[in-house]
C-alpha cells in the first residue's frame, strides 16, 4: 500500500489516491481490498478480529460520506468517497482490456445469473466464474473446501466476494493464502447493484453525498440500523475524537509555553 497515498484516520490507513493508479491485477503479489464506512467502523470497534482484518488490508477504501466527513473534521483533508461499486467498475474496465478473468463468490444463483448476463453485454471479453455458497452464519470445512476449489480451478485475476460484512472480510482474511487470485475484493452490496436485484441511487444523489438516504428510503427494513441507529453513534464518536485532539493540542501548547 506504500505506493499509494493514504491518510491515517482513527486506527486505519485510508486509500486516498485515484483508482487509476491501481495496477495490481497482473502483479505476482496478492492484494486484498476492503472498504471502511461508518457501519463497519462501529462494528470493528466491538469486534477485535474484524478490526484486525481491516487494519491489515492492502487497500482500505473510504466507502461512505461518514468517512469522508470524518477525514475533513479530524484531519482537515478533503478526500473522495470510493464505493465498492466504483472499485468493481474500475476493475471490470481493466479486465475487459486484457481479456481477464473474474470470479464472484457469494449471493444467490439468481443474482449471479443476473451478473453474468449483464457482463456478457457490457464486458464480453471478460471470462466469468461464479459460486453461490450456502446461506448460513458459519461455513464448515466442506463448504470452505468447495469454495476454495471452485475459485482456484477457475484461476481468476480478480475475486469479488459478496457475503455481507464482516463475514466476507473475515472469510477472505482466513483463506487468502489458499486463494489463487491476484486481487481479492470484499464488495458486499455490489452483487445486488450490478445484477439489478437492488437499484443503486443515481449519480445525482451520489454526488450530493445522499446515496445513503435514498438507499434507506428504498430498503428501510434492511438499512435502518446502519443509518438511523449507527449514523448518530458514528457522528458522536467523530466529535469525541475531535475534542480529544483539540484538548491534547491545547495541553501541548500550554506545556510548551515558557
Amino acid at each position: 500500500m506504500n505506493r499509494y497515498e493514504t491518510l491515517r484516520l482513527f486506527d486505519y490507513s485510508i486509500f486516498t489516491s485515484s483508482l487509476d493508479q491501481f495496477d495490481q491485477i497482473n502483479q505476482e503479489s496478492k492484494c486484498v481490498i476492503n472498504t471502511l464506512n461508518q457501519y463497519s467502523y462501529i462494528i470493528a470497534e466491538k469486534d477485535d478480529t474484524f478490526k484486525k482484518v481491516l487494519i491489515e488490508s492492502d487497500m482500505l477504501l473510504p466507502d461512505g460520506i461518514g468517512i469522508v466527513g470524518a477525514a475533513k473534521i479530524l484531519k482537515g483533508k478533503k478526500i473522495k468517497k470510493i464505493a465498492g461499486a466504483d472499485l468493481h467498475k474500475h476493475l471490470l474496465k481493466k479486465l475487459s482490456i486484457t481479456g481477464g478473468r473474474c470470479f464472484y463468490l457469494g449471493s444467490s444463483e439468481e443474482t449471479l445469473d443476473g451478473i453474468k448476463k449483464r457482463l456478457a453485454i457490457e464486458y464480453p471479453a471478460i471470462k466469468v466464474g461464479t459460486h453461490s455458497p450456502p446461506f448460513k452464519k458459519e461455513f464448515n470445512s466442506a463448504d470452505n473446501a468447495l469454495m476454495i476449489a471452485s475459485i482456484n480451478s477457475f484461476k481468476p485475476d480478480v475475486l469479488f466476494v459478496g457475503m455481507t460484512a464482516p463475514k466476507q472480510e473475515k472469510w477472505v482474511f482466513i483463506n487468502k493464502d489458499k486463494l489463487d487470485a491476484n486481487v481479492i475484493c470484499s464488495v458486499g452490496a455490489v452483487f445486488d447493484f450490478y445484477s439489478g436485484t437492488v437499484k443503486r441511487p443515481s449519480k445525482f444523489w451520489i454526488n450530493l453525498g445522499l446515496e445513503w438516504f435514498i438507499r434507506l428510503i428504498n430498503e428501510p427494513n434492511h438499512l435502518w440500523r446502519r443509518y438511523v441507529l449507527y449514523g448518530p453513534v458514528f457522528v458522536y464518536m467523530v466529535f469525541k475524537e475531535k475534542f480529544i485532539l483539540l484538548s491534547n493540542k491545547k495541553r501541548y501548547i500550554v506545556d510548551e509555553t515558557p
